[in-house]
Order: C-alpha cells, then sequence, then structure tokens
C-alpha cells in the first residue's frame, strides 16, 4: 500500500510590520545632508623595540661553544735561512750605538786612591824638606867643620837664608839677608876655650871699648854692641856680625834658640 507524504508548503517571510522599522521617504526639498561624524585617529609612538635578554647560563654554554669551535691554523715552521735574514735586518735597522770608552781612572779606582794618597805624601815631603832643609844642612858642615853647630829655631821677621851653609876647620857660618833692602847678618860658631869673662877682655873690649850691653838670659852672658854680639857656651864661641840693625830683643832670642 503505498502511503502519499504530505507536501510541505514553504514558510512564507512575515510581511513587514508596521511601525517597527523606519520607511521614510526622501524629501525632494531637502538637496543635503549632513555628513556621517568620523572619528580623529591617535597616533601612538612606537616604543622601542628591546631585545630580550640573554640568560647568564646561556652566555656561558654559547661562549664556551665559541672557544670550541675557534681552530688554531699552525704555522708553518721557520727556515734557518728566514731566520738569519730578519736577525740581520733588525741589526741593520737598530742605529750604532757608540761605546763610551771608560778612562783610565775610572776603571781602575784603587789605582786612583794609591797615586792620590802617594802624591799628598810627596807634597808633604817637599815641605817637611823645605822646612828642615837648613837644619840639615847645619847639620852636614857641622860634621864636616868638626863642632856642635846647630841652626836656630827663631829667625828674625823679615830676614832669610841667604845661600847655603858654610864651614870650615872648627867654624860654620850661616849667612841671613833682609827680604827688602841689602841689609844682611852672619851667625858664626866655632871652637873656643873661653869663659864669658875672658870673652869680654879679648874680644868685646879689643872692638868697641866700654861701648856694650850685657845681657844675662838662661845662664847665657850676651854681650851686644853696634848691633852685633859675642857669646859663649859649652865650649862653642857664637858670635852675630853685620850691618843688619838688630834690637837687643832679636839677638836674645837669636842666642837662646840655639
Amino acid at each position: 500500500r503505498v502511503t502519499k507524504k504530505p507536501t510541505v508548503s514553504p514558510a512564507s517571510r512575515p510581511s513587514r510590520i508596521p511601525g517597527r522599522s523606519m520607511d521614510i521617504a526622501r524629501s525632494g526639498k531637502i538637496s543635503r545632508f549632513a555628513p556621517h561624524p568620523v572619528k580623529p585617529t591617535v597616533q601612538v609612538a612606537p616604543s622601542p623595540d628591546i631585545p630580550a635578554a640573554t640568560h647568564p647560563s646561556v652566555r656561558k654554554i654559547n661562549k664556551f661553544q665559541s672557544r670550541k669551535q675557534t681552530v688554531l691554523t699552525p704555522q708553518a715552521p721557520k727556515l734557518a735561512k728566514d731566520i738569519k735574514q730578519e736577525a740581520i735586518t733588525a741589526a741593520l735597522a737598530k742605529p750604532a750605538v757608540k761605546e763610551s770608552k771608560k778612562s783610565f781612572f775610572k776603571r781602575n779606582p784603587r789605582f786612583v786612591n794609591i797615586f792620590s794618597i802617594s802624591v799628598v805624601i810627596i807634597v808633604l815631603g817637599v815641605y817637611f824638606t823645605y822646612l828642615n832643609m837648613p837644619n840639615w844642612s847645619v847639620r852636614v858642615a857641622a860634621g864636616q867643620a868638626g863642632i856642635g853647630a846647630t841652626y836656630p829655631e827663631y829667625r828674625p821677621d823679615g830676614y832669610r837664608l841667604d845661600g847655603p851653609v858654610t864651614f870650615n876647620e872648627g867654624q860654620v857660618t850661616i849667612d841671613f839677608a833682609a827680604n827688602t833692602g841689602s841689609a844682611k847678618f852672619s851667625l858664626r860658631q866655632s871652637k873656643s876655650s873661653l869663659d864669658s869673662s875672658a870673652v869680654l877682655d879679648s874680644i868685646v873690649r879689643k872692638k868697641v871699648g866700654d861701648k856694650y850691653i850685657t845681657n844675662q838670659e838662661r845662664g847665657l852672658t850676651i854681650y851686644t854692641y853696634d848691633g852685633n854680639a859675642t857669646w859663649v857656651n859649652a865650649g862653642i864661641l857664637y858670635s852675630i856680625v853685620g850691618d843688619a840693625p838688630l834690637s837687643s830683643e832679636q839677638i836674645r832670642r837669636i842666642a837662646t834658640s840655639l
């Protein structure tokens, strides 16, 4: 038995319901309408792109890997010829430095010290020799004359030793001269057996009579007259003769310094 299916009619659109939507006709008298309001666009400044920070552990790993991947290229060994040529080039490029030769004295400081000391000793020796030369001359002359003659420790100011010390048998003569002028005097020392009284009678009074002065000094009896003098001591007769204007004090000091 065949049964016929009921036919379903399509649903019709609902008709426009009055009052639900605006169905307003545009008037012919209105020719211009206001435009639709448009909102202004706000421009936003672009923010800088900050890269993401790398974690410290990641940095260590990257660094280790970069070291591991770096391969050192071994350099080829230099030949002996190249090394020699480089040494020659470097030597020629350097400016020649002239070595300053040290003087002999700088290289031998010990010799300098010894030499300096020797010079000082020589100078001192010459100086003392100069000072003692008159004494040595008198000693040599005294030895040749056979008497105990001596050089006076006192010498009047303004006078100097004049020439070498002279001698003959039993007598030594020392000559002095003034530094300025022609005044001179001689100191004579000779062997004698006379005493002071005998010297006065046989020598002084015969020359000047009673025009003499007697001075007593340290056991010596000194007779002075006209700038000259005579005295005796220990078997030696001393006489000062000349034209030098010596005072009694200068003669006394000469006599006591012998």
